[in-house]
Formats: C-alpha cells, sequence, structure tokens
C-alpha cells in the first residue's frame, strides 16, 4: 500500500508526545498553536502532533522539530482565557515530517503516513513474544509499586493487554518517562523492537526509583530520631521544673548566669550576655548553632573583666631598671621616664602611645619589657608584621565557621589583665588586601579618645581599652600610614656606637652567653680589644644582634675544647678569633686614603647604620654625555644631574672651560654597584668629583663629606649624621664635611666621635671645594696637601634633621 501524503497544520509540543490510540489533555498558549488548532477546527478536525527538539524555543523552524509525530484528531476545545486553550487530541497514527513549509501566521508542513508492519496471529502467539510481554508485566508491575501513583485502571489495561505495539504505546503514553525516550519509542515501528525498548527503559526507572526511596528512608529515619530526641529533652526538662530541679534543670546553662552575674558588667552587657544564654537553651542537643554561642560565652567569661594589676608608678624605680637592662640610649630612657613621670602626677590622665622606631637589633622590644616590668604591669605581645586581613585586628562575625576575636582582645585575654602593657611589634610591616586594610583598625585602637568603647567584631560588647597602655615598634616610619603615625608619640632610637657595643656585650651579652653555654664567670675571657675586634671586623649592623651570635660561637668552641683538651680556663685572642668564628672578617670598606684626582669619600646611611661610599669620575673626550653607574636611584639620579648644571655655571669662577659639558663625556661611578643606592646626599661629594677631574686638581686625604647640593651651590642638609660619622671614626676618615644647618645634630653625636673627628661646616659648593681640594700651586709642587682644620666649637644643638 502506497504511503499518503498530507498538507496539515502542526502544532509543537514542548515537553509532551501523543501516541497513536491514546486520548491527552493539554493546555496551548502560543499564537501559532492557537492558530493551528483553530485552522484544524475549520478543516477536518486533524493535525500534526509534533515534539519540539529543545523545550525553551519559542518560535521552531523544521531543524527545532523530530522527524516523527503523531495525526491527531481534536475532539475538545475549551478556552481557558484570550491567550489560553485547553485541547483534548486521540492519536490516529503515525506520520513523519517531510517539509515544514509554513511558519505564519500557523505552523503547516507536508508529512507522510507511516504504516506499522503487519503481525501475525503465529507471531502473537510465539514463545519469543510471551517471554517479552510477561517481562513487559513484571517490570510494569515493579515500576508501579514503586512510583505508588499508577491508575488501577491503567495497571487492569497493561496487565489484560497482548497487542505488543498498542502495549508499548499505552505504557510509554502513562508513565513519567523523559520526552525524548518517549519519542525514541513512537519513532520505533517495529512492535517487538517498540516494547523491548520499553522494557529497558522501565528497568532503568525501576532503579532510580529504588534509590529515591532508598534516600527517602535514611531522611525519613534521621528525621524521627531528632525530632524524638527533641521531644525526649523538653519532656525531662518539664520533668526537672515540676521536681523543682531550678529554672530549666540545666547546670550547664546555671554556671554560665552565676559567672555572668558575678562579673559584675554594666546592664547592657549583662542582658547580652544573659540572652545568649537563653539562645543557647532552646537550642538542639549537639546543634552547630548551639556550639557557637557555647564558644562565644565562653570567649566572653574568660577575659578579665574588672582585673588590674595595681600600677607601680615611680620615676625612680623606672630608672633603675632601665638602666640595669640596657646601656647607652640616654634621650630614650630620659623620654620614657617622662612618661612615667606624668603618670604619676596624673595618674587618671589619658596614656600616650609611644612608638619606638629604629633599626633592628637596637633593643626596642626589651626596652618595652624594661618599662612593663618597671610599671608592674602585665605584657602581652602582638607581632603585626605580615598581617594583612582587618579581621585579625577587629575578630571576625561570631557566626563564621572557625571565627575568633581578633588579636587585641586575644592579648588582653592572654595578659589577665585590663590594663596590661600591649606591645605591638613590627607595625611597620603590616600589608592590606581585598580582606581589608589592618592599619585603618588600628587607627581606634591606638585612639585614647576612642578606645574606651572598642567594638570586638567577636564579642559584639564594648571593652575599655583607656587603661591599656600601648608600646609599638618599627624599623621605618616610610610604610606606617599617616592617620596611625599621627596617633602615636615617635621616639628614634640611633645606632649603637662601637664603644657602646663593647659595653654592652661586656655587660649584657657575654654573661648571658657564658650561662646559656654553661660557663662558669671567669672561664673564659674575653678583653676588651678582642671585643673591639669582633665589633669591627667580624659584624657590620647597627644593633647587637649578629655580636651576638658571634659571642654564642665563642662560649660553643669553648665548651668543645674545655670537654676534649680539660683545660679550666680559656683566654681569647685576636688570632684565635678566624678559628673560633669559622667565617671571614668583612673587608676593610671602599675608599681613598690617599690624595687622588676624581675620587671623593661620601657618607652613606643603611638601616644597617653608616657606610663610606665612593664617588669615582672619569672625564674623556667626547660630545657632552653624562653617565652615571652603581645601581643609582632616581633621587641620586637627579642630584648628579644638578651638580653637573652647578658646575656649568660657575665655569668661569672654577677654571673650567666653558664648552666643556660639550666636549667631554663625564662618567660618575659608585662602586658595590650591586648594591642599590638613593638619596641627595651625596650631592656635594659628585660636584666635588666632577671639579676635581674636570681640573685635574687632586682631592685632599683623609676627608670625607655629605650634604645635598642645589643648583645654585647651596648646601642642603642631611639626616643620619650621627651613623655617618660613625662610619667615618670607623674607617680612619680624619675630617667629615657636613651642612652648616647639620651643626645642631653634632650634640647628639658620641663624644667618643667628636673628639676623633674634624668637622667643617659648608653652606656653600664654593666652601667645599676650598675644603677638600689642594691648592693649584701645591700640586704644581707635587708637594701634596693634608687637610688640617680648626675644630668647629660645640654649639647647642636643636632639633635632628628628618633623614634623607
Amino acid at each position: 500500500m502506497e504511503a499518503m501524503n498530507l498538507n496539515i497544520p502542526v502544532l509543537a509540543l514542548r515537553g509532551l508526545t501523543v501516541f497513536p490510540h491514546m486520548t491527552m489533555t493539554f493546555d496551548v498558549e502560543r499564537r501559532i498553536s492557537i492558530r493551528a488548532l483553530e485552522r484544524a477546527m475549520e478543516e477536518d478536525q486533524e493535525i500534526f502532533l509534533v515534539t519540539q527538539r529543545e523545550i525553551g524555543t519559542e518560535t521552531p523552524g523544521e531543524k527545532d522539530l523530530y522527524a516523527v509525530g503523531t495525526i491527531s484528531h481534536i475532539t475538545q476545545i475549551l478556552r481557558l482565557s484570550k491567550n489560553s486553550i485547553r485541547v483534548m487530541v486521540e492519536g490516529r497514527r503515525r506520520a513523519r515530517l517531510r517539509r515544514l513549509w509554513q511558519t505564519e501566521p500557523f505552523l503547516q508542513a507536508n508529512v507522510e503516513e507511516l504504516e506499522e508492519p503487519a503481525q501475525s496471529e503465529a507471531f502473537q502467539r510465539s514463545p519469543r513474544t510471551e517471554a517479552l510481554l510477561r517481562q513487559t508485566w513484571n517490570l510494569f508491575s515493579e515500576y508501579a509499586e514503586l512510583a505508588g501513583s499508577i491508575p488501577e485502571e491503567v495497571v487492569t489495561t497493561v496487565m489484560d493487554g497482548r497487542d505488543v505495539g498498542y502495549l508499548a504505546d499505552f505504557i510509554a503514553q502513562n508513565i513519567a518517562l523523559r520526552f525524548d525516550d518517549k519519542q525514541e519509542i513512537l519513532e520505533e515501528l517495529a512492535p517487538f523492537i517498540r516494547l523491548r525498548k520499553l522494557n529497558g527503559f522501565l528497568a532503568r526507572e525501576c532503579n532510580v526509583l529504588g534509590f529515591e526511596h532508598e534516600m527517602e528512608g535514611k531522611v525519613r529515619d534521621q528525621l524521627a530520631r531528632t525530632q524524638r530526641d527533641q521531644i525526649l529533652r523538653t519532656q525531662i526538662r518539664v520533668l526537672q521544673n515540676e521536681l523543682g530541679e531550678g529554672e530549666d534543670g540545666d547546670d550547664e546553662l546555671d554556671t554560665y548566669r552565676q559567672k555572668i552575674q558575678a562579673l559584675e558588667l554594666d546592664e547592657d552587657t549583662t542582658k547580652h550576655l544573659l540572652k545568649e544564654v537563653t539562645k543557647l537553651s532552646k537550642q538542639p542537643f549537639g546543634s552547630a548553632e548551639g556550639a557557637v554561642i557555647r564558644g562565644y560565652l565562653d570567649v566572653c567569661l574568660e577575659m578579665p573583666w574588672n582585673t588590674y594589676t595595681k600600677e607601680r608608678v615611680s620615676v625612680d624605680a623606672a630608672r633603675k631598671v632601665l638602666e640595669k637592662d640596657h646601656y647607652g640610649l640616654e634621650k630614650v630612657k630620659e623620654r620614657i621616664l617622662e612618661t612615667i613621670a606624668v603618670r604619676q602626677m596624673n595618674p587618671e590622665g589619658k596614656g600616650q602611645i609611644i612608638c619606638l622606631v629604629g633599626p633592628p637589633g637596637v633593643g626596642k622590644t626589651s626596652i618595652a619589657i624594661s618599662v612593663a616590668k618597671a610599671l608592674n604591669r602585665k605584657l602581652a605581645r602582638l607581632s603585626l608584621g605580615g598581617v594583612r586581613d582587618e579581621a585579625d585586628i577587629r575578630g571576625h562575625r561570631k557566626t563564621y565557621i572557625g571565627s575568633m576575636p581578633g588579636r587585641i582582645i586575644e592579648a588582653i585575654s592572654r595578659s589577665g589583665s585590663m590594663n596590661p602593657l600591649l606591645l605591638l611589634d613590627e607595625i611597620d610591616k603590616m600589608g592590606n588586601d581585598y580582606r581589608g586594610d589592618p592599619a585603618a583598625a588600628l587607627l581606634e585602637v591606638l585612639d585614647s579618645e576612642q578606645n574606651h568603647s572598642f567594638r570586638d567584631h567577636f564579642l559584639e560588647i564594648p571593652v575599655d581599652l583607656s587603661k591599656v597602655m600601648f608600646i609599638t615598634t618599627a624599623n621605618t616610619i616610610e610604610t606606617i600610614p599617616r592617620p596611625l603615625l599621627d596617633r602615636m608619640e615617635l621616639i628614634q632610637l640611633s645606632s649603637y656606637t662601637d664603644e657602646e657595643k663593647v659595653q654592652i656585650a661586656r655587660r649584657h651579652l657575654l654573661p648571658k652567653q657564658m650561662e646559656e653555654h654553661g660557663l662558669k664567670k671567669g672561664s673564659v675571657r674575653v678583653s676588651d680589644d678582642v671585643l673591639r675586634a669582633v665589633i669591627r671586623d667580624y659584624t657590620r649592623e647597627s644593633g647587637v644582634r649578629l655580636l651576638e651570635r658571634r659571642l654564642a660561637a665563642i662560649c660553643r668552641k669553648a665548651d668543645m675544647r674545655m670537654l676534649s683538651d680539660g683545660v679550666k680556663r680559656i683566654t681569647v685572642t685576636e688570632n684565635d678569633l678566624p678559628k673560633l668564628l669559622d667565617c671571614q672578617p668583612y673587608p676593610p670598606a671602599l675608599h681613598t686614603e690617599k690624595e687622588e684626582i676624581g675620587v671623593v669619600n661620601g657618607l652613606a646611611w643603611t638601616e644597617a647604620g653608616g657606610e663610606i661610599l665612593e664617588v669615582e669620575v672619569n672625564v674623556m673626550e667626547g660630545t657632552g654625555k653624562l653617565e652615571l653607574t652603581g645601581n643609582l636611584g632616581d633621587v641620586m639620579k637627579e642630584s648628579a644631574q644638578a651638580a653637573l648644571s652647578c658646575l656649568r655655571s660657575r665655569a668661569a669662577v672654577l677654571g673650567i672651560p666653558a664648552d666643556f659639558y660639550k666636549t667631554r663625556d663625564i662618567h660618575v661611578h659608585f662602586p658595590e654597584g650591586a648594591v642599590p643606592k638613593d638619596g641627595p646626599s651625596a650631592g656635594i661629594a659628585m660636584a666635588t668629583a666632577m671639579l676635581s677631574a674636570l681640573t685635574d686638581r687632586k682631592i685632599k686625604a683623609g676627608v670625607a663629606m655629605t650634604g645635598e647640593i642645589t643648583l645654585r651651590g647651596r648646601v642642603l642638609p642631611i639626616g643620619g649624621l650621627r651613623e655617618k660619622t660613625m662610619a667615618a671614626r670607623r674607617n680612619g676618615i680624619g675630617t667629615v664635611l657636613i651642612p652648616k644647618d647639620n651643626v645642631r645634630d653634632l650634640e647628639d653625636i658620641d663624644q667618643t666621635v667628636r673628639a676623633a673627628l674634624r668637622f667643617i661646616p659648608v653652606a656653600t659648593v664654593d666652601e667645599v671645594f676650598a675644603a677638600a681640594l689642594c691648592p693649584e700651586s701645591v700640586q704644581e709642587e707635587g708637594t701634596g696637601c693634608v687637610a688640617a682644620f680648626a675644630p668647629l666649637p660645640r654649639e647647642k644643638s636643636g632639633d635632628a634633621a628628618l633623614r634623607q
């Protein structure tokens, strides 16, 4: 029989599949679908129902539809609203979509009817067919039992059915299969294969439903156990109340309430904590919220509320402690004693926040420890180096997993007192990222006008920090935010002189290391000259940490020698140091010790102390290029440019050819090129070296200089004069040229250094050149020149200049 082709309206179904000889009711809302139904009702009430490949497609085309659908008869239409119709259809026969030739105002296509293969009587009664039917009945019975929502008439129809093709269509239409699975059944024309595919889908659905029932059973059992436990706990509480065993019969809650009342806190805080206890009483046993509340109450009750140590405010007692624990640092001690004197005169006054700034190893942390000892305050130390999270200061909200209070509250709790001394170490090394800025969080902590009611995010109750004494430490103030720096009183700690290091080693470091290494007093003799040799040749630092490690190495070697050779006493000499310290001495600083052309001794300041910074200049025939080498920073490069411009403006006075900047190339080099160098204080050194190279005049021996130069030849003040002059003395320099505005800083220089050096104050480069360059007449005679200048009168010093 030849297949029949029809031109027929098309209704695209979303998530639905209609099978032949089946009745289905569904709602239609799309405009093109409603018009297709209306056109079908105008003609023979037949319409082609085909499923969309994607449910979300609003305006389907031919490629959006499956190839096989069902020609159906419209049996009933009910208009629900203006844009919605409910339709009942009856599937008639399968058909294949040949071409969708119209999409507006409705879908219309040319379709080809599909005929199913005829089934003989022998086939329907064959054992193979019977086996397939029995498999289908068993699987459907299992599915109906697991699903639990299959109507009884559907089950009866399936169990009575023997037509293989019809049975496959009927079951697929009435169970919850995916629409693409139903489409696969619809597209299969062979009845036996169709039913076999359906059995595969039924087996899969039975397995899925079995797993769903298993999981639902576990959840149901868990909920039942939880409800049972809660009911039993409620019954126990009611029985305990009836027996008069307390308000809620819970000893833990009673203990919390008693501790809160015993603290005698302010009314708002007490109410807040009691409210948390009440919330805890309503939590089921073992709940996560209950664990959070318990942790919160434990932290609050561990705080030393209303616990204060009796402060011993005595200037005399503090002076004794500071003198015993520290040698030198006279100005620092005096400033700290002034702070203690103010507290002694006005105990109720607001405390100052002190920031100790200085190089590593000069005793910042140990001074804070001594202050705590002198004032009889508990000490808690917080290392802020590397802190990047604001929550480290303010704490986390207690709703977060693993939340905890901030470091300030944790330190107070650890100290056991509400008036401890909190040492905030390395405050200059804090960072910030997407989690906030911890330096900004410290603004409230270190502000005496606000910290009387500091609120930690975890505690959520005000904490009085006004009784806490804060001391912070930093190596530099450059990385501390200005608002935070404004809240602190700065105390500068300078580098130790060599003589101070000798006394510190003699009084503190050597006895400490001998005790730690089990050496008796006097069993190891180290003279002051040996200590000076260790400081001079084997350490290069502002503080004394490396010196202490060197002394520890000597003590270790002494232990080994006493145990191996049986000696009782060891005397250390300078010749023993290379063997005892297992390291080569530092090479002497690079500086010129004789009269040379174009070589000047500059002075530099680093975090490790002062250094000699040699400047070398060569002048060559060329086109006027200025070349700068030695790993220089931008400021130092600009200073070199300023020095060259200053020389050009004074060329006639200085005896330099007026066109030297066109015919000569000038190369300025700073040795030790791997070490970064920056700052303006080498300005006069570069200008002097350039002039010496341009005029072939030698630089006087034993002269070093430091100062910033301007375009008009003025010499500006610099910082770090104390460390720079110590470096000059350590390297055998006899005369130092300093800016005239730095004369007031000479009072801060160690007396030993002042007595050993001659200082020449200069205000202009002309004075620098006159003091540093050999006269031309002396050079012609070839007799050399000597820097001999009278020392300056010692003036009263003012405030030290800022370090460059």
